[in-house]
């Protein structure tokens, strides 16, 4: 009698233990702006009313692309949806779409684009969701070597390319405001080498990337969106500001509704640290000690 007296208090102190435990590791929260804890249900009804949501991520953090996946999902069931991504560049986008419409297997698709190398288990996903349900995606970043070029001879490099390569960058001469704080930072980062070479490298990416969403949006107003590093569109800089910019003039300043989402790592996801307050429309806060994909 005594010994299962004993197993059963032994038992029942452990799942305490285990419940407590539970409760207390957290693998990720959602916050808005100004640092309330939000339901991922909560952050879909909101950014649902939306035209364009960039969804900021970290590269290889895992619980970013699995909340892609999931958005994606829930926002196909509400409407009609568009997706692009930062990680297909726009000289890519045919070859994307032989893909999607199932004239190329995905070892060509891998062979003919230039896939990021963690594109299998944290993009293709996505790729195939449009796939499989008919969704446009949009392959939206400028091709890497003309963001070399500018880094390396200057914006105005780009004017001697061929015309029909133009095609894959943002309209030139693209608009640079050097007193964004976000492109400021960079250029303080670089102690003032490469002069303003290095945040303009930055932001032909921002422009090229705002100008295919928005070209997309202005054929197909319904939800677009959009995947990116966070720090293309933290604090309404980088993409966002270009989108506002392209829609004073393609949309005859119509407003242009933008929600954002940015992905954090802290120590403690229970809270909101100061400086990620505000940061974009809602934080998606991960543990810092989590897994990466790479």
């Amino acid at each position: 009698m005594k010994s299962i007296i004993s197993v059963f208090f032994t038992t029942f102190f452990l799942g305490i233990g285990l419940i407590s435990f539970g409760q207390n590791v957290q693998a990720y929260a959602i916050y808005n702006s100004k640092g309330k804890k939000v339901s991922f249900e909560k952050m879909l009804k909101e950014l649902a009313k939306q035209d364009i949501i960039l969804f900021g991520e970290l590269h290889n953090d895992p619980i970013a692309h699995w909340l892609q996946l999931k958005m994606t999902q829930e926002l196909h069931k509400k409407g009609e949806l568009s997706l692009g991504a930062e990680m297909l560049e726009a000289d890519n986008q045919d070859e994307l779409n032989q893909y999607l419409n199932s004239e190329i297997d995905y070892k060509a698709f891998d062979t003919l684009a230039r896939l990021w190398m963690n594109h299998k288990t944290d993009y293709q996903p996505l790729v195939e969701f449009a796939k499989e349900n008919n969704l446009p995606f949009i392959a939206t970043n400028v091709p890497r070597r003309y963001a070399s070029m500018v880094y390396k001879k200057g914006a105005e490099s780009l004017d001697s390319l061929p015309e029909n390569e133009k095609r894959w960058i943002a309209p030139l001469p693209f608009p640079f405001d050097p007193e964004l704080p976000g492109y400021k930072a960079m250029l303080e980062m670089m102690g003032g080498h490469a002069g303003e070479n290095f945040p303009k490298a930055q932001a032909i990416k921002d422009a090229t990337m705002a100008h295919f969403i928005i070209s997309h949006y202005i054929k197909n107003p319904h939800l677009f969106l959009h995947f990116n590093g966070a720090y293309h569109s933290n604090n309404y800089e980088g993409i966002y500001w270009y989108l506002n910019y392209y829609a004073r003039n393609l949309l005859n300043n119509q407003p242009l509704k933008i929600g954002t989402i940015s992905t954090v790592l802290q120590e403690n996801v229970n809270k909101l640290v100061l400086e990620n307050k505000g940061v974009a429309d809602f934080i998606l806060v991960v543990d810092k000690d989590m897994t990466t994909t790479y």
